[in-house]
């Protein structure tokens, strides 16, 4: 049963790492930057859903529970620059966990999502953040949402708690409502803005090392601050992000 699962599990990477490099080369002369975002939290607090309604506002009220892990697209300008958001929709429940841990690889940022009408969700989100930290980028950017914002009258979290919460963590915080679409494109600009400055600052401190080495990489790897820039050019797409325009760096 252990083989048949991990079989099934390997099945499902390479058809969505296929599914992706057809996404990618098809958008790629088109975009200066590509960043990989994952979505994570509980079942059921709405993650495929704000996906949605973000990527291409859309809201199903029969949507199902998201397996293993899906993602989509969207391409948007920020300082001129078109960037196109890879956005990993992570599936919720234990079963997946080790699944969708690898999907962590590469994201320069996250949205951590709980539902506010059930108080278990967040209380779960300490456990998905460590998740995160322990397998995603240091520099990672990441976005508390709280979900369903427009049942007021069922509210479980309050606010206050959330943004303390955030604070503490040093997270961004928003609630938001995929049903009606309240700040969820606002919450999504905010953490590719986030992002884009990250990797800007990178960019300018890449540049400042090259000027400093005499414009010469010397190597085909270039460690900065604990991020590898990799010039190789088949590193796989599931494990890409920010990648500019004019290069073939990666970082991962």
């Amino acid at each position: 049963m252990v083989d048949s699962n991990m079989n099934r599990e390997r099945e499902y990477k390479m058809r969505q790492e296929m599914e992706m490099e057809k996404d990618w080369q098809g958008e790629e002369a088109e975009t200066d930057y590509v960043f990989k975002v994952v979505v994570v939290g509980d079942s059921a607090v709405g993650k495929s859903q704000l996906l949605g309604r973000f990527a291409k506002d859309e809201f199903f009220f029969d949507s199902k529970p998201t397996i293993g892990v899906e993602f989509q697209t969207r391409t948007v300008t920020i300082n001129r620059k078109r960037i196109k958001a890879q956005i990993w929709d992570t599936a919720g429940q234990e079963r997946y966990r080790a699944v969708t841990s690898a999907y962590y690889r590469g994201a320069l940022g996250a949205m951590l999502v709980y539902d506010i009408t059930r108080r278990p969700t967040f209380d779960h989100v300490a456990r998905w953040l460590d998740e995160l930290r322990a397998h995603a980028d240091g520099s990672i950017v990441i976005m508390l949402i709280g979900n369903k914002a427009d049942l007021t009258e069922k509210r479980a979290v309050p606010t206050d708690d959330a943004i303390a919460f955030a604070e503490e963590q040093g997270l961004f915080f928003s609630e938001a409502s995929a049903l009606n679409g309240e700040n969820v494109e606002k919450a999504f600009l905010q953490l590719l803005e986030e992002i884009y400055s990250v990797v800007s600052k990178k960019a300018l401190e890449l540049d400042e090392a090259r000027r400093l080495n005499g414009g010469s990489n010397n190597g085909d790897v270039l460690v900065l601050k604990g991020t590898q820039l990799s010039v190789l050019p088949d590193v796989s797409i599931m494990e890409t992000s920010a990648l500019r325009k004019g290069t073939q760096c990666a970082c991962s």
